[in-house]
């Protein structure tokens, strides 16, 4: 039931444009071109790869590959519904500019001249099968990789984003939250929903940019705002005022932004993304009083903190606070089932006469401190 259902909605959901505006044909050496079905001229730009790309699900799709010599890192690009690559062509052709990247655009099964016919899992199976034709094809690792997803796009793009942890970054253009709630705004899921986008964003380790325009009539500006708050890694988002959901390239603000987020991108190297990650992570609070169970003693023991390090008895930077003595067992200060919080000192040291629990007697041959007194010392090999 379910799976009919999901047939339905992939119905209701994509909408490919027909006839498609681009063919893709042979030349004579044996290099794919692009022709437009309008003018009938083959796009021959010599940064521009066509490719066919098998996927697992049994078709072949059309994937545009746009090179840039002074580039660092590469945009997989999914584009929205009622489009195709020859419609983005231009598109793709200022972004590669204007960015400095290497872009790589493809078409869903079923659009353009691509082979199958769309639907959710065959778009997943397509920006895999693109993902590991960058990989194989040109050398790009995921560490210098973005993902950009627009509209019904940031389907797939979540999708594989949640399956790869190194990510560069991720860029939501008018994303949703799911199928369903693109349609009737609901706030709960059904087994036929599609590209459910509020699940798999939690999953994406990679900064995340927002694009929304809040005068979208398609998409509401609400999926927007929900995904950027559900994010794990949030990117200062972009909402650009008065934007619709096809036209938010025409605002001078859009370029800049991610040209912004593209540069602070190339910046980020990997030490300065453990760390970032590290401090996001929502660790519980550690507390400054512990009660041990397994200890010896039982009582509630408070751990000394290190004034240099803010570590719990660090023992290599310093020593504090050096009057207050172990318990040997469980490794608490303050053990009253052990000796050593006594006054006297009960080891057999012929030196030791004092009472203060900061013993400093020395070892009659060596003159070492003596082991049993000091918790802090190292044994000496005369005992």
């Amino acid at each position: 039931m379910g799976c009919c259902l999901s047939q339905l909605a992939a119905k209701f959901a994509f909408f490919p444009p027909l006839p498609a505006t681009y063919q893709v044909k042979k030349r004579d050496d044996g290099r794919l071109v692009a022709v437009s079905t309008t003018s009938n001229m083959p796009i021959d730009d010599p940064s521009l790869d066509v490719l066919h790309v098998d996927t697992k699900r049994g078709n072949k799709i059309v994937a545009f590959y746009f090179k840039n010599p002074y580039a660092k890192l590469t945009i997989l690009y999914s584009h929205g519904n009622a489009a195709d690559l020859g419609q983005l062509y231009d598109l793709f052709l200022q972004l590669k500019a204007n960015l400095r990247v290497n872009l790589m655009g493809y078409d869903y099964s079923g659009y353009g001249a691509s082979s199958g016919k769309p639907s959710e899992f065959d778009t997943y199976a397509d920006i895999e099968a693109v993902y590991e034709c960058l990989q194989t094809e040109y050398g790009i690792s995921q560490e210098d990789l973005i993902l950009y997803g627009q509209s019904v796009g940031s389907g797939p793009t979540l999708h594989l984003a949640a399956k790869l942890p190194r990510l560069r970054g991720v860029v939501l253009h008018s994303g949703i939250l799911s199928g369903l709630r693109v349609l009737c705004h609901a706030n709960f899921s059904f087994c036929f929903d599609i590209y459910k986008n509020l699940n798999k964003i939690q999953k994406v380790k990679s900064p995340v940019l927002v694009i929304h325009g809040t005068e979208d009539d398609v998409v509401n500006w609400l999926h927007g705002n929900g995904l950027w708050k559900m994010a794990r890694d949030p990117y200062e988002p972009l909402w650009i005022k008065g934007g619709g959901h096809c036209n938010l390239e025409l605002y001078p603000d859009y370029i800049r932004h991610l040209c912004r987020f593209i540069q602070e991108m190339e910046c980020m190297t990997t030490q300065i993304r453990l760390k970032k990650i590290r401090q996001t992570l929502r660790l519980p609070k550690r507390s400054d009083t512990t009660i041990s169970t397994n200890c010896c003693c039982q009582v509630k023991c408070r751990l000394p903190n290190c004034l240099n390090c803010s570590k719990l008895s660090c023992t290599k930077c310093c020593l504090w606070p050096k009057w207050q003595l172990k318990c040997l067992p469980c490794c608490k200060p303050g053990c009253l089932k052990c000796s050593c919080t006594l006054p006297k000192c009960s080891c057999a040291c012929p030196e030791c006469s004092c009472g203060c629990p900061k013993c400093s007697c020395t070892c009659p041959k060596c003159s070492c401190t003596c082991p049993k007194c000091c918790c802090w010392s190292v044994k000496c090999s005369c005992w």
